[in-house]
């Protein structure tokens, strides 16, 4: 698209989106008695107008029927869960059964590594993004510790190339390569949280699988924000987190993706709990744990009903949208808009002043664009925050900036780029 610098070329793309009228299903938050520009939904997601019902229908529940609620209420809580795969399943490329709702992020990826990290003497080395998010780190740390290994010689990262800010897929392959006889696993995100970059998963699947190696993903910052295939790139097992691009409240209900040809394979271990146990036979309470069918076996604890009635609010509005190719083609528009103003101001003022890091090529990123400020960093961060620009600071120099379709439009694109423009004669 030929895009153009003028607040009218940005209303005529607005009064063009099919998707306009999902922004009134949101809640801002204000400044100055009006909606601030909410340009941070990639740490944290806005409310849906719609969750206060839906949380509130589950507390009439447990008004009304106690621990019936469990079974006798308009939504049983046993089955709650059921309504949420459908749609997840759907946003992943998943098929439903490979998909379940549990815990938090970090607690599910290390629940599935007790299933598809199987360290031996020879084959006991993890393989990672360089940078990954600081839970991911710790978690592979942790779990090489506890099996014995020094975190050194076991965990295997894999950085940008010198004077580069992102991966090479062909790095990431030839460093699959290079290590297969000692691979065991390789974890990477599907999206880098710093850099904004999406990785080839497919690529990365198949390159691991070749070298005999389980793989997995942390999908915190790709879910719900780019297209996926998971069960097709035949991933082996995948978590996330709900509460950015999922848009579910914060700290909302975690969910995982086990690829169906694991649910027979009586070798994997896992860390078992009730709430796992087949729901058929479940309150039989017997001895010896029998695991549910699909990605369902791997749950240990107890729903947590009023998190899930934050997530169906959430994961409804996908569904009116009608998936995620729509969302998926206006981010495209969205991003592209803001990258074209970002050149805009270097090329006005004659120099690069803000750096963008994240992929130029729209198919290796979403809705996130990562901008590294040439010159007083900070205070041009706080200057958008004064007038009611809601972004993301990371040290030392970078703003992260990630447009929702869901709820952003043109004009917030178009606004955050002019305060960002006059920051340049302002703080210093």
């Amino acid at each position: 698209m030929n895009y153009r610098d003028t607040l009218e070329f940005a209303n005529d793309l607005d009064a063009q989106d099919e998707l306009k009228t999902f922004r009134s299903e949101f809640l801002f938050p204000q400044h100055d008695g009006k909606d601030a520009i909410y340009l941070c939904g990639n740490s944290l997601g806005l409310q849906p107008k719609s969750v206060q019902q839906y949380v509130q229908a589950q507390l009439s529940n447990w008004q009304e029927h106690g621990v019936e609620g469990w079974f006798n209420s308009e939504e049983p809580w046993l089955q709650y869960h059921e309504q949420l795969k459908t749609p997840l399943a759907a946003l992943l490329g998943a098929k439903r059964e490979e998909v379940t709702v549990m815990n938090s992020l970090t607690v599910n990826l290390h629940l599935l590594l007790v299933s598809f990290y199987k360290p031996t003497d020879k084959k006991y080395k993890i393989l990672m993004e360089g940078g990954a998010f600081p839970s991911d780190q710790y978690a592979i740390e942790s779990q090489v510790k506890f099996h014995g290994f020094d975190p050194k010689d076991a965990i295997i990262e894999v950085f940008p190339r010198e004077g580069e800010y992102t991966l090479r897929t062909e790095d990431i392959l030839s460093a699959i390569e290079n290590n297969s006889d000692q691979l065991a696993l390789v974890m990477f995100s599907g999206l880098n949280y710093y850099t904004g970059q999406v990785f080839d998963m497919k690529a990365i699947t198949e390159a691991a699988h070749r070298a005999g190696a389980w793989c997995g993903f942390d999908l915190a910052h790709a879910a719900g924000n780019v297209p996926m295939k998971l069960h097709e790139w035949n991933a082996d097992f995948a978590c996330w987190c709900s509460y950015k691009y999922m848009n579910s409240g914060p700290g909302g209900i975690s969910g995982i993706f086990v690829h169906e040809k694991h649910f027979e394979n009586k070798e994997l271990k896992r860390f078992a709990g009730w709430w796992g146990y087949g729901v058929g036979k479940r309150f039989l309470m017997t001895s010896g744990f029998v695991p549910a069918q699909g990605a369902e076996g791997w749950q240990v604890s107890t729903s947590p009903v009023l998190l899930m009635a934050v997530h169906k609010a959430a994961l409804d509005i996908f569904e009116k949208v009608g998936g995620l190719d729509k969302l998926r083609k206006k981010s495209l528009l969205l991003t592209g808009f803001l990258e074209y103003h970002i050149q805009f101001i270097n090329q006005k003022h004659g120099e690069e002043l803000f750096k963008i890091i994240t992929p130029k090529d729209p198919g290796w990123r979403g809705c996130q664009l990562s901008i590294i400020c040439k010159r007083h960093g900070k205070a041009t961060f706080d200057y958008l925050s004064k007038h009611g620009v809601i972004g993301d600071w990371r040290e030392p120099d970078v703003i992260r900036l990630s447009p929702i379709p869901l709820y952003n439009t043109f004009k917030d694109v178009y606004s955050a780029s002019k305060l960002l423009d006059e920051s340049l004669s302002t703080v210093g």
